[in-house]
């Protein structure tokens, strides 16, 4: 059984917004700051929101969501643009708010870039986070360290052997294509022009995926229950709105494709309240036992 902190912390990891709230959420409750987000036009609008503008001092708290976010390095994610205000009822559709009056919406908004991990490390982390839950726990044999390091050894290894091998052939393809260039001529074969160039893989229609996706949402929906399930529905609706929103204006579906992004955005803003307020019932609404 997968521990719902760390599954939670893979979603995160593989770009889910609502995980990121979620983490992000759970690093800053110390500090009193909420929240929520939105990914737009290639960068993660981020609100922070408290009760004070002592809790929401710029370079502090920037440089606390640089560090978490950091650490769990969302895939496909690198520009954050963090806007703090005094909290304030909830809006459906801050981000348009913000956008329409930062002055007087805001306290201070910055936006960063996360740094790159490496290749490599962000290969290995996201194979072990992909391990089962028994074996990460399982002690290690002295026999079993010792094969981990001949395997990385000979990993290593072979990587760089391998692109040895490819410089070698570049180098020496290049300098044959130089000497028999002059000497050799093109010719163009009958069974050359006869051959078909094959034809490209056709991309999966965008608009089409949205809509498979939030049907499939709205019949979860019916039956959602837990933080959990509530959760992954709003990553569902805010993945087909970021669907919809790839449409092209040339496309005659654009028009249509933009009003339900908006409408998908708010439906996934809603699962997150729904979630949010399932995480903050009491447990005071568990009946006790009557007394012998």
């Amino acid at each position: 059984m997968v521990d719902p902190i760390d599954d939670i912390a893979r979603q995160a990891r593989q770009g889910s917004v609502s995980a990121i709230i979620q983490v992000l959420n759970e690093k800053l409750v110390d500090s009193g700051v909420r929240t929520r987000a939105i990914f737009a036009d290639g960068v993660l609008q981020l609100l922070c929101e408290a009760a004070t503008p002592e809790q929401l001092e710029q370079t502090t708290l920037v440089d606390r969501i640089r560090q978490i976010l950091e650490s769990i390095q969302p895939r496909n994610i690198r520009r954050i643009n963090i806007n703090s205000r005094i909290v304030r009822e909830q809006q459906l559709l801050w981000l348009e708010e913000v956008n329409r009056d930062p002055e007087h919406q805001l306290l201070w908004s910055q936006e960063i870039t996360l740094a790159r991990m490496n290749p490599l490390k962000r290969l290995f982390e996201d194979w072990f986070a992909e391990k089962p839950e028994y074996a990460k726990t399982l002690p290690k044999t002295n026999r079993e360290n010792k094969a981990q390091q001949h395997f990385w050894r000979g990993l290593v290894g072979g990587v760089s052997f391998s692109l040895l091998l490819l410089l070698v052939g570049w180098v020496v393809a290049d300098w044959m294509g130089l000497r028999l260039g002059s000497q050799i001529q093109a010719v163009t074969t009958p069974t050359d022009e006869a051959s078909p160039t094959p034809a490209a893989p056709s991309q999966p229609d965008p608009f089409v995926q949205a809509v498979r996706i939030a049907e499939q949402a709205v019949v979860d929906g019916q039956s959602a229950q837990t933080p959990a399930d509530w959760l992954d529905l709003a990553a569902r609706w805010q993945r087909a709105s970021d669907l919809m929103a790839q449409i092209p204006p040339g496309d005659s579906r654009y028009k249509t494709a933009q009003d339900r992004t908006q409408v998908y955005r708010q439906n996934s803003e809603v699962a997150m309240l729904k979630a949010e307020r399932q995480r903050q019932q009491p447990a005071a609404n568990v009946k006790p036992s009557p007394n012998n």
